[in-house]
C-alpha cells in the first residue's frame, strides 16, 4: 500500500518514557508523548518516529484526530512499507488462523484482530463466504481500496462488507463509504441485493450473523472456545443462559445433551434471533428433543429478585460492564453482584460460568470478585477452570485482553 500525497516525510520524535515503551513493542503513540512534529498531517499518512540520537525508531499510521496520535505498524530497523511489505504482513495473520486453531467444521472466525496481528484498528472476520472487514480507527480509510484488492486477491469472497466504528464514519461519509457499504466480491451472476443476514457453521452448528447491522462485525466469535466447553458440561442439566443474546451458549448446551435450556434477556430482537438459529438447527435431533424457553427481562434483576427457580448450569456472559475507565469499579462491583445472584441459581452439584468482556476490568479483579462474591454465599466452591482468548483472537497487549471467564463447580 502507498502512503498519502507526495509531502515531505512526516517525521516525529517523541518523550525518553514513549522511546522506551515503543522499543518494548507496545502498538499506540499517545499525543502527551509526542515532543516534535515537522508538519501538519492528515489521518492515514505514514509517520517515521526517530529517537534522541536521530535513528529510525518506528513507523506507524498517524491520526490527529485522536489520543492516540500514531498506530505503531513496525518498529526496530527500518523497513520500506510497499505493497509486498502489506502483502507479507497479511498472510502471516491469515496462516495463523490453522485448522487446529480454529476447530472443526467451523466457517466462521477471526481473520485479522487488530494491534495482536499487527493491524493496528482493523479486524477481518470470516462469516462462510462472506467477510467483514471493521475499522476502529479512521487511519485506514485512505487504504480501503487497497485493502479491497489485496483482501479479494488473497481470500476471493463472495462478499466484503465494510464495518465502522463511530470514530470513524464522519470521515468515511466524506469519501463516499458508510458502516455497511458492500466492498465488493463475486457473487453469483443474477444474484439479488445481498441479504444482511449471513449463515455460517461453528462446531456444526448453523448460526445467523447480521453483517450489517449486528453487533461487532455481526456475531461474538470471541465466545466460541466456552461455548464448546459449555456443551460438555451439558448432559441431562437444566440449562439458564443468561444475557442469552442470540442464543449460543444455549444451541451447544442442546446438542450436549441438555434436559431444558432458558434464554433470558432484555431484547425481543435477540430472543428472535435465538429462536431463528434453533430453527436453523432443527434438523439435529438432539437439539429438536430439547424444551426451549425464553425469558425477557433484565438479567440482574430477574437473577436476584425472579421466580424461585434453580438450574444445574448457569451462563452469566453480560455485555461490557465498562466501556471506560471511569466505570471499572462500577464494574468490578457488577460483576460481584451477578456472581452471588448466579451462585443462588445453582443446583448442588451445578456449574456456573462466569465471563467478562470489559477490557478496563482485568483478569485478576474479575476473578478476584467472582471468587469473593461466591465465598461469601457460605456454598463450597470448586474452581475448574479459567479461560481466556482463544487462538484467533489473539491478545498481545494488556489493551486487548478483554475476555476472560471462570468456571466453578457448585455444591
Amino acid at each position: 500500500m502507498s502512503s498519502s500525497a507526495a509531502k515531505p516525510r512526516l517525521r516525529l520524535r517523541v518523550t525518553a518514557t514513549a522511546e522506551s515503551i515503543i522499543r518494548g513493542g507496545h502498538p499506540w503513540v499517545y499525543t502527551d508523548s509526542l515532543r516534535e512534529q515537522n508538519r501538519d498531517a492528515e489521518a492515514g499518512e505514514l509517520a517515521v518516529i526517530f529517537d534522541r540520537s536521530d535513528k529510525f525508531l518506528a513507523v506507524g499510521l498517524f491520526d490527529p484526530g485522536s489520543p492516540i496520535r500514531v498506530r505503531i505498524l513496525h518498529s526496530g530497523k527500518p523497513v520500506t512499507i510497499d505493497a509486498a511489505w502489506w502483502r507479507a504482513r497479511f498472510d502471516a495473520a491469515v496462516a495463523r488462523r490453522t485448522p487446529e486453531a480454529i476447530g472443526p467444521d467451523t466457517d466462521g472466525y477471526r481473520l485479522i484482530n487488530g494491534e495482536s496481528d499487527g493491524w493496528p484498528g482493523l479486524v477481518l472476520d470470516r462469516y462462510a463466504d462472506t467477510l467483514v472487514l471493521k475499522l476502529y480507527s479512521p487511519v485506514w480509510l485512505p487504504r480501503v481500496a487497497e485493502l479491497t484488492s489485496m483482501i479479494q486477491a488473497v481470500l476471493r469472497p463472495v462478499r466484503l462488507v465494510l464495518r465502522l466504528s463511530r470514530n470513524s464514519q464522519d470521515a468515511a461519509r466524506l469519501i463516499g463509504l458508510e458502516d455497511g457499504s458492500e466492498l465488493g466480491g463475486t457473487p453469483p451472476a443474477g444474484e439479488a441485493a445481498p441479504d444482511p443476514i449471513v449463515v455460517f457453521r461453528e462446531s456444526g452448528l448453523r448460526f445467523e450473523a447480521d453483517v450489517v447491522r449486528g453487533q461487532k462485525t455481526g456475531f461474538f466469535l470471541d465466545q466460541r472456545d466456552n461455548r464448546r466447553i459449555v456443551g460438555t458440561l451439558a448432559a441431562g442439566a437444566e440449562v439458564l443462559n443468561a444475557f442469552s443474546f442470540s442464543g449460543g451458549f444455549s444451541l451447544y448446551a442442546a446438542r450436549g445433551g441438555a434436559k431444558s435450556v432458558t434464554d433470558l434477556d432484555l431484547s425481543a430482537h435477540a430472543l428472535a434471533s435465538a429462536k431463528r438459529n434453533f430453527a436453523l438447527n432443527h434438523d439435529d435431533a438432539r437439539i429438536s428433543a430439547v424444551p426451549h424457553d425464553q425469558v425477557q427481562g433484565d438479567a440482574f434483576e430477574w437473577l436476584a429478585n425472579g421466580p424461585v427457580r434453580a438450574f444445574d448450569l448457569v451462563v452469566l456472559d453480560p455485555p461490557s460492564l465498562a466501556k471506560r475507565e471511569a466505570e471499572r469499579h462500577g464494574a468490578i462491583q457488577a460483576y460481584g453482584r451477578l456472581a452471588t445472584s448466579g451462585v443462588a441459581r445453582v443446583r448442588p452439584g451445578g456449574t456456573l460460568l462466569a465471563a467478562s468482556c470489559s477490557a478496563h476490568v482485568s483478569e485478576n479483579e474479575f476473578f478476584g470478585a467472582v471468587r469473593e462474591a461466591a465465598r461469601l454465599t457460605g456454598r463450597r466452591v470448586t474452581e475448574l477452570r479459567t479461560t481466556t482468548h482463544s487462538p484467533d483472537h489473539p491478545a498481545t497487549i494488556p489493551e486487548a485482553k478483554y475476555l476472560k471467564a471462570i468456571y466453578l463447580k457448585v455444591a
